[in-house]
């Protein structure tokens, strides 16, 4: 089976209005898939659930003259009728990001979930389990309308699992059979990412033929990533 597509717009191509998409990257440009998700702003796809750290923060980790493409486009092009993120808005209160703008017009849902707990909930998705007991966020407005059990005579929240229909992922290598090897931040939530969506994309920063990779640097198997899209040096 071929993965490697031709395009990143190619890949994104059946991304359908109403779809859930997982997008990986942790803040910065590091870890982000930045020419998937441009790819998918041009594709257009409308009332979307995004299930991210961040909404993308203007500027954030930027060189001196970078523009850097992150989830911002998606709220600019009002894409998004729902965000799941554990740091939506930037810090600084002189930035106004496209989220805020849209979220602030009641355009876009919003639910923050602790970032324990968000890494927690894509692992369980990736795993095939559909919920867990947390003691993060109990007596707090994150666990008003959810289930509450004691154990031991501590209380625990019931958080469900995440899943998606796709998720874009960033990684530094992958080979033709779509095992990744990751770089840095780029590890971070992409590997349970990639487990826990239907369709996993990828895009990387260089191909390798099958078996050219070290098995022990192999983070996620190829079994979970169904499309591998390649930069260009222009695009790294």
């Amino acid at each position: 089976m071929n993965k490697v597509f031709p395009s990143f717009a190619a890949a994104v191509a059946d991304i359908r209005d109403g779809a859930t998409v997982m997008i990986g990257g942790f803040a910065g440009p590091g870890g982000m898939p930045s020419n998937l998700i441009l790819a998918l702003r041009n594709h257009g796809a409308k009332n979307l659930t995004l299930i991210s750290n961040t909404a993308g923060l203007p500027g954030f980790a930027a060189h001196k003259g970078q523009t850097i493409i992150n989830q911002s486009v998606l709220f600019e092009n009002k894409q998004v009728k729902k965000l799941i993120a554990t740091y939506p808005v930037p810090r600084s209160m002189s930035i106004v990001s496209a989220f805020q703008k849209e979220w602030q017009a009641g355009n876009v849902e919003l639910e923050v979930v602790p970032q324990g707990t968000y890494a927690e909930r894509l692992r369980a998705g990736g795993a095939g389990i559909a919920a867990f007991y947390t003691p993060t966020a109990v007596g707090t407005d994150l666990a008003k309308g959810k289930e509450v059990r004691t154990f031991d005579g501590r209380d625990y929240v019931l958080e469900r699992a995440l899943k998606a229909d796709f998720a874009l992922i960033h990684a530094h290598k992958a080979d033709t059979m779509g095992n990744l090897v990751y770089r840095g931040t780029s590890r971070s939530f992409n590997v349970h990412m990639a487990a826990a969506a239907r369709v996993t994309i990828v895009e990387v920063d260089e191909l390798v033929e099958a078996g050219a990779l070290d098995p022990e640097h192999i983070v996620t198997p190829g079994l979970y990533v169904k499309r591998i899209v390649v930069r260009k040096k222009d695009q790294r």
